[in-house]
């Protein structure tokens, strides 16, 4: 290892020490341009007795794991108007901020955020402003919605059967 100051080659211990705010790995000679820095001690090593040895852990890649983002936790799509949704809810029930807030165990400030517009709720907090004002936040189309859509398609010769079995 090279000192970071003068450039030589370290032999023996490293110190750390700070010159005008940089931490720099420094020789014996250069350690008296700056103020040492103490190294923390870690507690969590343990120093093998002697005559035994420690196994060798097997080399583990770590696991890159894509961050989840707001939408990976949504059912369904938000409406649009939610901000306006859970002021009015918020009012006919005759609540403050605050006291949402307090109901629901959330911050004010996350509620007024909400409430502006300025801020999407996640899924948790979603689902506790739902049960909060008893209101729907979740724009998901409902099983009768798909019933009713009217299909283009002509009755098989399977459908056909089907209901000439079921007049016998």
């Amino acid at each position: 290892m090279q000192c970071e100051m003068c450039g030589e080659t370290i032999r023996g211990m490293a110190k750390l020490v700070r010159v005008e705010g940089a931490e720099l790995q420094v020789c014996g000679r250069c350690e008296k341009y700056g103020t040492a820095v103490q190294q923390p001690t870690r507690t969590d090593i343990r120093r093998p007795t002697t005559g035994t040895t420690i196994p060798a852990r097997p080399a583990t890649t770590p696991t890159v794991r894509r961050k989840r983002d707001l939408f990976d936790y949504m059912e369904g799509e938000i409406v649009e108007d939610y901000s306006e949704r859970i002021r009015n809810a918020r009012m006919e029930k005759g609540l403050s901020q605050k006291d949402l807030a307090m109901q629901m165990k959330e911050r004010e400030l996350l509620v007024k955020k909400i409430e502006k517009g300025e801020l999407i709720p996640e899924e948790g907090v979603r689902r506790k402003l739902e049960k909060a004002l008893s209101i729907r936040l979740i724009d998901t189309p409902s099983a009768d919605m798909e019933k009713k859509v009217p299909s283009s398609l002509a009755p098989t010769l399977g459908d056909v059967t089907i209901i000439k079995k079921s007049k016998k």
